[in-house]
């Protein structure tokens, strides 16, 4: 895997420097890249069906549709009830995923929760299941190689930054370069929530610093200010996702001053589907 380049982003009067690892592939690129290292490098007839669940926005059922796809793997994902509009559209991720193959199940709301926990329960040695978002302690193997590349890289940063949903890169970055502060934040639920989902995976260490935004966000509702930072950003050069980006960028103008590394997480092609609603909700 040749390691994604740098750029460099100016914004506010800060400058700062911008790991592309949205630059991989157009569906499976970012975090998500890296989290499914160790599956993209499994043997193909190893598995013949991956099962996952969340929600239909969601960048890692984008990227685990494109990695079955190349792997000739059947992929199973379940979602709550999807409204007839969103069915309907041909555009964003949902769709993307669809034409990729996935095998789209839906579930009533009030037995969710109870089958995606029975799912644990499977046992089929040619099946894989992923939690939601990618978190599962294979990917630890894939952020390793991230590490490796920032190290080699060496820009002169010693802070890092990444968003997150489940809090699975931060958590494995950190652990694996303890000589640099990573920040994060909550994109997903609240602080509370975040250490919980990565405090399942291991222990947090203490060079990952959790940035508490500065009013709760609802995951994938639109805010104002996020659409004003993304403007930003793109302007400045290099286009972000709407759901997790904007967070990050935010806490990060408001609570650092040095210079930081920023690990672009991908998502982009979700970006079509947002900036509609967007537009739809703010057109005054």
């Amino acid at each position: 895997m040749q390691a994604s380049p740098l750029s460099k982003l100016s914004l506010e009067g800060r400058e700062f420097f911008i790991k592309r690892d949205d630059l991989f592939d157009p569906f499976l690129s970012g975090n998500k890249y890296r989290k499914l290292h160790t599956l993209l490098h499994t043997p193909q007839n190893k598995y013949k069906k991956i099962i996952s669940y969340g929600g239909t926005q969601s960048n890692a059922m984008l990227a685990i549709a494109a990695m079955c796809k190349q792997k000739g793997w059947v992929f199973e994902y379940y979602t709550k009830p999807v409204s007839s509009v969103q069915k309907e559209q041909t555009f964003g991720n949902f769709y993307q995923a669809l034409l990729l193959g996935m095998e789209h199940i839906e579930l009533d709301a009030s037995l969710y929760k109870e089958y995606i926990a029975s799912l644990a329960l499977l046992n089929d040695a040619h099946t894989y299941i992923i939690d939601q978002g990618g978190a599962d302690a294979s990917a630890r193997e894939g952020l390793e190689v991230l590490a490796q590349e920032i190290q080699a890289q060496d820009c002169g940063m010693k802070s890092l930054a990444t968003p997150s949903g489940t809090g699975t890169t931060a958590l494995f970055l950190a652990l694996s370069l303890p000589e640099y502060t990573v920040y994060t934040t909550p994109c997903v639920g609240d602080v509370d929530y975040l250490k919980e989902q990565m405090s399942a995976l291991a222990k947090i260490p203490s060079n990952l610093i959790i940035l508490a935004p500065k009013k709760k966000y609802h995951f994938a509702k639109l805010y104002p200010e996020f659409l004003e930072i993304y403007q930003k950003t793109k302007k400045a050069g290099i286009e972000f996702d709407l759901l997790y980006a904007p967070a990050m960028w935010l806490a990060l103008l408001e609570k650092t001053q040095e210079k930081i590394l920023y690990i672009h997480s991908g998502g982009v092609s979700g970006n079509e589907s947002m900036l509609k609603r967007y537009s739809q909700k703010f057109s005054r």
